[in-house]
């Protein structure tokens, strides 16, 4: 796999994967938001974070908004040979904002894709100059610091009221009174999980709720739980109980079993 420079917008639902290769993702327009096992924070134009490969990653676009994104194979001839030493850029997941020159750079970048084609070659060459800038630009990460004891109780009643909501970390951050990088810290070290992970674990309670306890229309199942459509649902169900909403909502008369359990 060689490298490859796109543009794309984020699905405005929440999704996680991880890959094999490593990644960049720079705000062009709108707003995004990502979680790299456990480090959150927002991208706007000429903000960014860098996915090192096989790094689980949530993430969410917000309203109309386009990233630029890099794909990065550890093998690229922009992290190779004269360049290995790029690839420390990949030790751990990163955010970061890009200066006046990065930013002129920038739209070179893009003028040069339109009027080149984005060819293989060219693309290599782009990226391993962006890199390098990046590399020059970016200090070691300090410590973060340590954690105070979060009141999950409170946290629960305030996802419970805004399940329909698009929740975001700094929603939760804010009723929590930290900011959003120090809240993510507490709540991995206390939860166990990330503030991502746990909203969605309660929307998919919720849903099972009310598939097992109620006759409502999956739509409106999906609605009353934040989750962005019907076959959201469907899919965010199938991955975590092994079963699609029509085999959770009436399960005794299916096999006589109670449905699986999240935890």
């Amino acid at each position: 796999m060689s490298s490859a420079i796109r543009q794309i917008p984020l699905d405005t639902a929440t999704r996680h994967h991880a890959h094999d290769f490593h990644q960049i993702v720079i705000g062009l327009e709108g707003q995004a938001e990502f979680e790299i096992e456990g480090l959150g924070g927002a991208i706007s134009a000429f903000s960014g974070c860098i996915v090192p490969a096989n790094h689980v990653h949530y993430y969410a676009g917000t309203g109309q908004n386009r990233q630029l994104i890099l794909d990065l194979p550890s093998e690229a001839h922009c992290l190779i040979g004269i360049h290995h030493e790029l690839s420390r850029l990949f030790d751990a997941p990163r955010f970061f904002a890009l200066d006046e020159p990065l930013k002129r750079y920038l739209d070179f970048l893009l003028l040069e894709l339109d009027v080149a084609g984005g060819s293989e070659p060219q693309q290599e060459r782009l990226a391993a100059t962006l890199l390098g800038c990046l590399n020059d630009r970016l200090p070691d990460a300090p410590a973060p610091p340590r954690g105070r004891r979060l009141d999950l109780a409170r946290l629960d009643r305030f996802i419970e009221r805004h399940l329909a909501s698009p929740l975001s970390v700094a929603d939760l951050a804010r009723e929590a009174c930290l900011s959003e990088a120090h809240f993510r810290l507490c709540f991995r070290e206390q939860a166990g999980v990330t503030p991502w992970q746990y909203v969605r674990t309660r929307r998919l309670e919720a849903a099972r709720h009310l598939l097992t306890g109620s006759d409502l229309p999956l739509s409106e199942v999906a609605a009353r739980t934040g989750f962005a459509s019907q076959s959201a649902l469907s899919h965010a169900c199938r991955e975590a109980f092994g079963q699609p909403p029509s085999r959770l909502r009436h399960p005794g008369r299916l096999n006589g079993q109670r449905p699986p359990s999240l935890r």
